[in-house]
């Protein structure tokens, strides 16, 4: 079965490539592996949610605004190599704004995590980091990179 059927499998589509709001590319290519720019949890060039993990926005909230971002990661492969191209996820990298005291930036980051589980199965099981920060772009609670191999 292919990613993209797989998606479709689990009734979730792939968004549009997110413009860039820097000097930079979505998604960029050295030999087998893929690196994204950090996702967004956006969609229709507008941010789902702004605010502080653990004081405006819940850690609930917050992990399905991952899934957004780890999804739109996902759209900028598939622009640069095709998705189906995928080997397997190797690692993601998730930043969280975070309240001061809140400390759950591995359980928000479950919800991209969990997601691509859900898409690319074992070939989805990837190394992580989770990191709190003060602040993201246009004040969004969650960034999300992947680092994919392909074919």
């Amino acid at each position: 079965m292919s990613w993209r059927a797989r998606l479709a499998d689990l009734g979730v589509e792939l968004p549009p490539v997110a413009a860039p709001i820097g000097s930079y590319v979505p998604a960029s290519r050295s030999g087998s592996l893929v690196f994204t720019a950090g996702q967004l949890p956006v969609v229709g060039g507008e941010p789902l949610a702004t605010g502080k993990v653990g004081a405006e926005v819940s850690p609930e909230e917050a992990q399905q605004l991952a899934k957004v971002a780890a999804l739109n990661a996902l759209a900028a492969i598939d622009n640069l190599v095709g998705l189906d191209a995928v080997v397997r996820v190797v690692k993601v990298v998730g930043f969280v704004a975070s309240a001061e005291g809140f400390t759950g930036q591995p359980a928000v980051l479950n919800g991209a995590s969990d997601f691509l589980g859900e898409v690319f199965g074992e070939a989805g099981v990837h190394a992580r980091s989770a990191v709190g920060v003060s602040e993201l772009p246009r004040g969004v609670p969650v960034e999300v990179e992947l680092t994919v191999e392909v074919a």
